[in-house]
């Protein structure tokens, strides 16, 4: 088994951005290894997905010892989430093989890309609206203590069947789409037990899709270690950056990155995709500047205003 440097570097940095951010794993890493080390889709899914299965746990434990973890919601999502999950890596096998697989994995791994990138801007956006619902007031109280929130067991469970499905397909969705869909189903959930449920939810989720990729899929070992030995020490550091970095601006950073991933894999080409990063290179800053004027914040938020936000988000 040889391990590439340059995977376990490119991995590594990859680890950061998750652990700055709390997502973007599967998001990212399956499209760099697809776009630039030439990475069959299907392999890189299988191999991504395995390796996630393996980090999971880690930062899952942590949370479960905080108590920052839902398990009434974690038991719904991964009703709907762990057979789901192993029922995308069956329909990818029910297509077929070849390069008729290939190019499907890839197309399903360009729309769930663009949909991850549409949901951290919606994402984004609801965290202003709650912000400035809290400021003025019109906002519920936050809860004290640990939340207690009273399972919606039906759309939970679809919740997770959905995302379940998305992650089996192609690997993204565990961090990035999931969560999303519980900020807009339970609001009252403080940040960290969002994070955290989200988090453990996914272990079970993720090792039912990487069991069936094991079983169905393309698994391949030197690649996965080269993703773990990677990205485990890259998300280590990150989390511990976290405290000190502007989290939101990685974000955004986040979603361009993965609006261009998602352009080159559903084969755009090239000067197309191009101008529709330049134009919103252009334009999202103005555009998200007048969204905060709109609700009664400056343009730009202060660093005293970043800072206090990191230690809220911290805590």
């Amino acid at each position: 088994m040889t391990l590439d440097p340059f995977l376990v570097a490119a991995c590594f940095g990859i680890g950061v951005v998750v652990g700055l951010t709390g997502m973007g794993g599967g998001a990212l890493m399956t499209p760099v290894l697809v776009m630039f080390f030439g990475v069959p889709p299907l392999t890189a899914v299988s191999s991504d997905l395995v390796a996630a299965a393996v980090m999971k746990p880690v930062g899952s434990a942590v949370h479960l010892r905080q108590r920052t973890v839902n398990l009434g919601l974690v038991k719904w999502l991964c009703v709907g989430s762990v057979p789901s999950a192993f029922l995308g890596v069956v329909l990818l096998r029910l297509l077929g093989s070849g390069r008729a697989l290939e190019h499907a994995v890839q197309v399903a791994l360009g729309v769930a890309l663009l949909v991850a990138a549409v949901g951290l801007t919606v994402r984004a956006y609801m965290r202003l609206i709650e912000r400035a619902r809290r400021r003025d007031g019109t906002a519920d109280p936050l809860p004290t203590g640990r939340p207690v929130v009273v399972p919606k067991i039906l759309p939970t469970i679809l919740i997770g069947a959905a995302g379940g499905l998305v992650v089996g397909l192609t690997s993204v969705g565990s961090g990035s789409l999931i969560i999303i869909a519980l900020m807009a189903l339970y609001p009252t959930l403080k940040a960290s037990s969002l994070v955290g449920t989200d988090l453990v939810q996914a272990v079970p989720l993720v090792m039912s899709a990487a069991l069936g990729h094991i079983f169905f899929g393309d698994f391949s070992l030197a690649l996965t270690a080269s993703l773990i030995i990677g990205s485990v020490p890259g998300a280590w550091l990150g989390a511990r950056l976290s405290s000190r970095a502007p989290g939101g601006l990685v974000r955004r950073v986040l979603a361009f990155v993965l609006l261009a991933s998602a352009l080159k894999l559903l084969d755009v080409p090239s000067r197309a995709v191009g101008i529709v990063l330049l134009a919103l290179g252009l334009t999202a800053p103005l555009l998200w500047m007048s969204v905060r004027r709109r609700h009664g914040f400056p343009a730009l938020a202060s660093r005293r205003v970043r800072n206090a936000q990191v230690e809220r988000t911290a805590t």
